[in-house]
């Protein structure tokens, strides 16, 4: 029988810690776990322990020695089992029930920021100016990874990443290895035995467990420990002992947690306000950080401004990396009133800080070619701390932007950094400018016109600031990005080739190529670590099958800038066979429909190229193949769409969005991403934005599904049966 609540959590005194049996062995395993778990969150979570570590010891070894002796015993939500499990290959796929959305940046970081959320809550509500203010809840914007925790009659059962927000991954195993993190939730209420209750919050890294964890691998480094390094800042570090295969590496990692929401609820009613959901949560056991406050309106002391203002100025003193405060509307009942818009909470903003900046000096400047080919300048700095991390290398984005602020090498710079992005330098300080001071970045002249990675042409489009390497198949730099691009879905569909798995082939050498990637057999796959039978042959099988294709599939696949799918299916459908297109001339590139200029440019840069075309053959020689024809193909019969531009918005009842794109383009019509004048129709299904808002401004025919199928079964001219139906409003709850 589990002790009582009173029992847990009196105070402690030398009795309750003897090991002699309380009513035989479970009823005594009970009693510990539960006053583990009591000292536990007394010293994880109120940071006010009332058990020296050594009495803690006794009481985690007494129950260890009890679950030995009768493995029965063993429960999930034993102390014991925060660090367990075996080394997975991957992490499993887990679609959230409630799914797991984002909200809206205010980027004003001035007071203005807060007033203007409040006015537009307040226009929302269409409440009148002698209307009492509305009530918020506000709390602070941790630099973190977001993280759903599922409790089940109380017990965690699944932790998950947000991913996409549809579908995170499974990383319960990393996180029940963080002390602040209840394995069952206390108390008496209702809510600690709900038949589900899902926690939303932030799994992050204090900075003080950061430095430690930087000293604990420097060390390790300069013992000489392989595959060790120091970590960036204390959002990738949490993030990345999160997302450890090996829960016993991420159990070494110092996280902390705080929640802030709720997922999916059953069996349980929430409280009138997100107020009173915090303190619920904390009831519960959570750690839910105490800077939080209830608001009335934007202006006075008890406002929205004046909280931005006052943890603004202790923003530098939190033991954690912030940057921003998030304002809800408290009433839950208003947050369901208000809704959402194009899947975000009218109800919630995020305000920012002004991005933070420190002064040092610019040592030189390297030229880093990207993952897309893209050279970048990086200014190599006097290491300096900014944001929370010390800054050794800034961005200067590109040449044009290096030479308006006329950055030099020796100069005195400014140096910003706002949460998790990259350092940038935003200016120079020219009263500290020494005379010796180097010349402007000239980048064509100092890399002589040749990629500083794999000597192809760099080039610059007329009207653009970038300036890139135009060996894409060829250039290492672009490797990784070149297979993943190859291997996706509507380009050669390679199934099982991810992220990871090509960060694993890449680095162990044996792709250095796409060529490559079919030489690639069971023996090769086996070098790799965690690669199992079945994945290997499956991965063998994919590799196999994409070497039938089309041509179309193929361009696409080949990363050429400016071609994207549609212009693929157009030069493959003009030209027919890939000889043809590769020997065309601009003027014959021209020729084919919707293409202008700067795609011709690009397509006639790329093929110039030996390295490229070098890739292309040897891919041909693989085995990939096609069907070719004569070329110039084209539809001289109408088509339903012919000439028209149609936007997508919203989920559709029963096509997806590259199903209802492919069959638009087969009739002959465009797809769009944004609606403007030119758009002949909006398709909207639920949860339609502010695309469907513009449509209605301007006055357009706004389809549903049904619409839609109609137009492409039927003359144009004669217009779809259902042509002005809107779709099924949204239900915002």
């Amino acid at each position: 029988m589990m002790p009582s609540d009173s029992d847990l959590f009196a105070a402690p005194d030398q009795g309750r810690f003897s090991s002699g049996p309380a009513d035989g062995p479970a009823a005594r395993a009970a009693e510990l776990r539960g006053l583990l778990h009591h000292h536990a969150w007394c010293y994880h979570v109120l940071d006010a322990p009332e058990l020296p570590d050594a009495g803690y010891d006794r009481l985690f070894a007494e129950l260890q020695a009890l679950e030995a002796a009768h493995p029965e015993l063993r429960c999930v939500d034993s102390p014991t089992q925060r660090v367990m499990g075996q080394v997975l290959d991957g992490f499993t796929p887990v679609r959230h029930a409630v799914p797991m959305l984002s909200i809206r940046t205010e980027t004003d970081t001035e007071a203005s920021g807060a007033a203007a959320f409040d006015a537009r809550v307040r226009r929302e509500l269409e409440l009148g100016e002698d209307a009492p203010p509305v009530e918020y809840a506000a709390e602070l914007k941790f630099d973190g990874l977001a993280i759903n925790l599922r409790y089940e009659q109380g017990v965690l059962v699944r932790a998950t990443t947000r991913g996409d927000g549809e579908t995170g991954e499974d990383v319960t195993q990393n996180i029940r290895t963080i002390g602040q993190i209840p394995l069952r939730l206390q108390g008496d209420e209702t809510a600690a035995r709900a038949e589900v209750l899902e926690v939303r919050g932030e799994v992050h890294m204090r900075r003080d467990d950061f430095e430690a964890l930087n000293e604990r691998q420097r060390a390790l480094i300069a013992a000489g420990t392989k595959n060790e390094k120091t970590f960036v800042n204390p959002r990738n570090a949490a993030a990345g002992a999160v997302r450890q295969l090996d829960p016993a590496i991420a159990a070494r990692r110092p996280l902390s947690f705080f929640a802030y929401g709720v997922g999916e609820l059953k069996g349980l009613n929430l409280p009138a306000t997100h107020g009173e959901l915090l303190d619920l949560l904390a009831r519960l056991g959570l750690p839910v950080c105490e800077h939080r406050a209830v608001l009335h309106g934007a202006q006075g002391e008890g406002g929205l401004v004046a909280f931005h203002q006052r943890i603004g100025a202790m923003r530098d003193r939190l033991p954690f990396d912030i940057d921003g405060v998030v304002y809800k509307v408290n009433s839950l009942a208003l947050q369901q009133r208000l809704g959402f818009v194009t899947r975000e909470p009218r109800w919630a903003v995020a305000h920012k800080y002004p991005a933070q900046e420190q002064m040092t000096r610019l040592l030189g400047i390297d030229i880093q070619v990207g993952r897309t080919g893209k050279l970048t300048p990086v200014a190599k700095l006097e290491p300096v701390f900014v944001g929370g991390t010390t800054v050794s290398n800034a961005t200067l984005h590109n040449e044009d932007e290096a030479r308006r602020k006329d950055v030099r090498v020796g100069d005195t710079v400014i140096v910003r950094r706002a949460g998790d992005v990259i350092p940038e330098v935003v200016g120079v300080v020219l009263d500290r400018r020494p005379a010796d001071v180097g010349e402007p970045l000239d980048l064509y002249r100092r890399l002589s016109g040749r990629c500083p990675v794999c000597g192809s042409t760099i080039t610059r489009e007329e009207g653009e600031v970038d300036w890139r390497c135009s060996g894409g198949l060829y250039c290492p730099a672009q490797r990784k990005q070149a297979i993943l691009h190859y291997a996706s879905r509507r380009m050669m569909d390679i199934e099982g080739l991810g992220d990871r798995l090509v960060d694993q082939l890449v680095d162990a050498g044996l792709i250095r190529t796409l060529p490559e990637l079919y030489t690639l057999g069971l023996g090769k796959l086996s070098m790799l670590e965690r690669m199992g039978d079945r994945s290997a042959l499956n991965l063998v099988a994919a590799l196999e099958k994409s070497k039938s294709t089309t041509l179309a599939r193929f361009l696409f696949s080949l990363g050429i800038r400016h071609v994207g799918e549609a212009t693929a299916k157009e030069m493959a459908r003009h030209f027919g066979s890939l000889d043809r297109l590769m020997d065309a001339s601009i003027e014959q590139l021209l020729e084919v429909r919707d293409v202008g200029p700067i795609v011709a440019t690009s397509l006639r840069t790329f093929f110039d190229q030996p390295h490229n075309r070098e890739v292309v053959e040897q891919l041909r020689a693989a085995g990939i193949h096609w069907p070719e024809h004569d070329g110039q193909v084209q539809d001289d019969t109408p088509r339903p769409l012919s000439g028209m531009t149609l936007v997508l918005t919203g989920t559709l009842p029963t096509l997806g969005r590259d199903e209802a794109k492919a069959l638009i383009e087969a009739a002959g019509g465009k797809v769009s991403g944004s609606v403007s004048k030119k758009t002949r129709f909006v398709v909207a299904g639920e949860e339609a934005g502010s695309k469907l808002d513009k449509a209605r401004d301007l006055g357009l025919t706004v389809l549903d599904e049904a619409g839609l199928l109609a137009l492409l079964a039927g003359p144009a001219e004669a217009g779809p049966p259902d042509a002005g139906v809107e779709p099924p409003a949204h239900d915002a709850a």
